[in-house]
């Protein structure tokens, strides 16, 4: 078993983490005070190769591999949740559906768009009564002259209000529930499709939400994505890949909450001694590693297993479940390492509990996580 990132995988990940340090994470308290969404440096990432990271070098992308692009989502959210989230939904959301499922006419047609980040990845997938739910979906597309005329509405998609299409699942043959969901690409100037960004956030605050409404809005026929009913399949895929990123992200906040507390008990002087001295702050950290560690690994395993074209819908669930709830802990002990400061604004820990917390929500409660869990042990 070797467990040794390729040079290729190393020299992604560092660039990634100079990058970081030096562009990204000086700016993201402000950001997150004023939620300016940060155009410029996805600019510079999508310079950098970074928006296309794992495509194929003739659609536009840099054609590395998953783990590749798992380690550049760490090191990003490390530095700047929002971002993280916002690279996580535009690649492994946004542009997976199309890069798996496209026609090869399809592909080369939007996915350049995307890895030079021309337009951001979007996936509207969850309704006001279908969020854990998929299956609940209530947006219809229905065939007329050539075209198909989608009715209906989307919440809290993430880009869409910095996107030029956004894929999204309707209701193509009802009652049949799951196997009646088909995929379309939808522009997001077509007449009808009106995109809303008033959500006022706990956190992730220059990430963009926004909500999608489609009335009558005609598309031609060929953005359908993949086969006719196929819809709620492809999704499912494009999540299992989207736990592993979101498995990234929360080592990243976790990695943030670890390195700051660390920073803090040793400048803080109680007692006559820095209080990383007292055994009760060492166990905290100390446990903080073990759980960022374990994380890692089994978000890593997880990216080996998708690369490889394995079966990875268990390991994903169980990375996106640790993780997440991981993250969780670690910004809450970090908070309470800083005491009194932690729950000051001038110390970015609270930031990273409020960021967190979504992580534990998005693509897949915690909830539904067991149960996939459960499930593959024949429960």
């Amino acid at each position: 078993m070797n467990f040794d990132l390729t040079k290729d995988q190393q020299m992604i990940r560092d660039n990634v983490r100079e990058f970081a340090d030096n562009e990204i994470a000086p700016g993201a308290a402000e950001r997150d005070k004023t939620g300016k969404f940060p155009l410029e440096l996805i600019k510079k990432m999508a310079d950098l190769g970074l928006m296309g990271l794992p495509v194929d070098e003739k659609y536009g992308g840099a054609g590395a591999d998953y783990v590749s692009y798992l380690l550049a989502t760490e090191e990003i959210t490390r530095a700047d949740a929002s971002l993280g989230l916002t690279y996580d939904a535009h690649i492994a959301l946004g542009i997976a559906p199309i890069y798996y499922f496209g026609s090869e006419e399809q592909k080369l047609k939007y996915l350049p768009v995307l890895c030079s980040a021309e337009a951001m990845g979007a996936l509207g997938l969850t309704e006001p009564e279908a969020g854990s739910d998929s299956g609940a979906t209530r947006t219809t597309a229905v065939l007329d002259g050539g075209s198909w005329v989608i009715n209906g509405s989307k919440c809290f998609i993430t880009n869409a209000g910095y996107s030029k299409f956004v894929t999204i699942t309707a209701v193509t043959e009802k009652g049949v529930g799951t196997r009646g969901i088909s995929t379309f690409i939808v522009p997001t100037d077509a007449p009808g499709f009106e995109i809303r960004s008033g959500y006022e956030k706990l956190g992730l605050h220059s990430s963009n939400t926004t909500e999608l409404f489609f009335d009558d809005v005609r598309i031609p026929e060929e953005n359908l994505l993949g086969p006719l009913n196929n819809g709620f399949k492809q999704i499912m895929q494009v999540l299992d890949g989207g736990r592993l990123a979101v498995a990234a992200m929360c080592v990243g906040i976790a990695q943030a909450c670890l390195d700051a507390s660390v920073k803090y008990a040793r400048e803080r002087v109680q007692f006559g001694q820095s209080i990383s001295k007292f055994q009760a702050i060492q166990f905290k950290l100390a446990d903080m590693k073990k759980n960022i560690e374990l994380g890692r690994l089994m978000y890593l395993k997880g990216g080996w297993l998708k690369d490889n074209g394995r079966p990875y819908t268990l390991e994903a669930s169980i990375a996106k479940l640790f993780c997440s709830e991981m993250a969780t802990k670690a910004a809450l002990e970090a908070i309470q390492i800083h005491g009194g400061y932690g729950y000051m604004k001038e110390y970015p820990v609270e930031r990273y509990l409020r960021d967190a917390k979504l992580l534990e929500i998005g693509e897949g409660t915690s909830e539904v996580q067991r149960i996939v869990i459960s499930r593959r042990l024949g429960l």
